[in-house]
């Protein structure tokens, strides 16, 4: 939790900090996406503009790149690497990337594990007595498979993240979009995103493990 929070910090005062630094290139979050879908020959997927902060995503079921307020309108280097960061999305989707197919299919799975993780901390924090229902070896298998389901889906999102993040970067400084001062606070600023996913990643894995343990103890 200390880390996640240290993490989230540091993401978001980065980001703000690169969004008052203008793009010498001058184009709109919206214009960079429009422009990296282009050169990767995608006709068919919409940038649009969402309400919030840090609300970016692709959305591979209506092939739509939805980027926040502050990133659709702005010409800062944070507004490019998210926008390109989104679009590198786009791009996996169209060359059938596996470990996003992956994860699209996993997506209804982890809802509903996320469902039954969501009761098991509620009880957890304001049902501690109850907790001895959690003892049993058919509630802890269904937990692990739960928390298992969970944890794959951080796992996979790992190479889904870095490598769409790879995609923007290469295509940012082969355009020269970018200059090279650009190019290394670009490069800074998704390298701080993709580390709120490893420890999202880190914290499914430790829990998962602690359930496990849980399992194997009772056994004892």
């Amino acid at each position: 939790m200390v880390i996640s929070i240290l993490v989230g910090v540091q993401m978001k005062r980065a980001f703000k900090k690169y969004s008052e630094i203008p793009l010498r290139s001058g184009l709109t979050g919206r214009e960079i996406a429009e422009k990296m879908l282009r050169d990767n020959g995608i006709y068919d997927v919409q940038v649009i503009s969402v309400p919030g902060m840090l609300t970016d995503h692709y959305n591979p079921v209506n092939k739509t790149v939805n980027l926040s307020e502050g990133v659709y309108n702005s010409n800062s280097i944070a507004a490019a690497a998210v926008a390109a960061h989104e679009c590198g999305h786009a791009v996996q989707h169209a060359v059938h990337y596996p470990f996003l197919k992956m994860r699209s299919t996993l997506v209804p799975v982890t809802m509903v594990a996320n469902q039954i993780m969501g009761f098991v901390m509620m009880f957890a924090i304001f049902g501690g007595m109850a907790m001895h229902w959690f003892s049993s070896d058919l509630m802890l298998y269904l937990i692990i498979a739960a928390q298992g389901a969970i944890t794959l889906f951080t796992l996979i999102t790992l190479p889904v993240e870095f490598d769409a993040s790879k995609r923007a970067l290469v295509w940012l400084e082969g355009t020269g979009l970018t200059s090279s001062e650009d190019h290394s606070k670009a490069k800074h600023a998704l390298r701080l995103a993709a580390q709120t996913y490893v420890v999202a990643a880190l914290s499914a894995v430790t829990v998962l493990l602690y359930f496990v343990l849980r399992l194997v103890g009772n056994r004892d």
